[in-house]
């Protein structure tokens, strides 16, 4: 599959936000003190960030100062109508942003998002790399993802790519006590 990797400015979070970040839940890792990780099956059940949040893309504009951000869309098709099939958002040296502990060689995949019809295709890999050399430009050393336990596919995903799992806090998410934050790593220095 031909896909187009764009960067856009924050003017186009509306239009991004129409790529569905929704997925079925029917698996999750418990954390195990002896062995990790460990998959098991849940009763299914749809999550979606964006609705679930109350806050979508069009949002983190009025919360932060996105002006360091990159916003990336992926495209199939050709000219003058490409689809629009998935994008990322890359935060980096952005006061107020924890996840990226004040650092200015740290930057968070803040969002990554394929279209259902698009999934398992590789254009969340194509993304992901061109995140990652994003970052890379600007002089950082990790590109941090957090997930949580329930998005198995996309811990597998960030696994593939090279990313190391770092941490694991249990109690991130008050208003979620079955959830637990996941944060990989990638090294962009190798």
């Amino acid at each position: 599959m031909n896909v187009r990797i764009v960067e856009e400015t924050v003017d186009s979070l509306q239009e991004y936000r129409t790529i569905p970040i929704a997925f079925r839940v029917a698996s999750r890792f418990r954390v195990d003190a002896g062995q990790g990780l460990v998959e098991e099956a849940v009763a299914p059940y749809v999550k979606d960030y964006d609705a679930t949040s109350g806050e979508g893309p069009p949002s983190w504009r009025t919360r932060w100062d996105v002006s360091n951000w990159g916003v990336l869309a992926a495209y199939v098709g050709a000219t003058p109508v490409p689809r629009r099939v998935g994008g990322a958002v890359i935060a980096w040296n952005t006061p107020g942003v924890n996840l990226l502990q004040g650092r200015d060689d740290l930057a968070v995949l803040w969002d990554l998002r394929v279209h259902p019809d698009y999934r398992r295709h590789g254009v969340g890999a194509r993304l992901f790399e061109y995140a990652a050399n994003w970052s890379r430009q600007r002089g950082c050393r990790h590109l941090m993802v957090e997930t949580q336990n329930i998005n198995v596919a996309a811990c597998r995903f960030y696994e593939r790519q090279g990313c190391w799992l770092g941490e694991i806090n249990p109690f991130a998410y008050a208003d979620l006590p079955d959830e637990v934050q996941l944060l990989w790593y990638l090294d962009l220095t190798a």
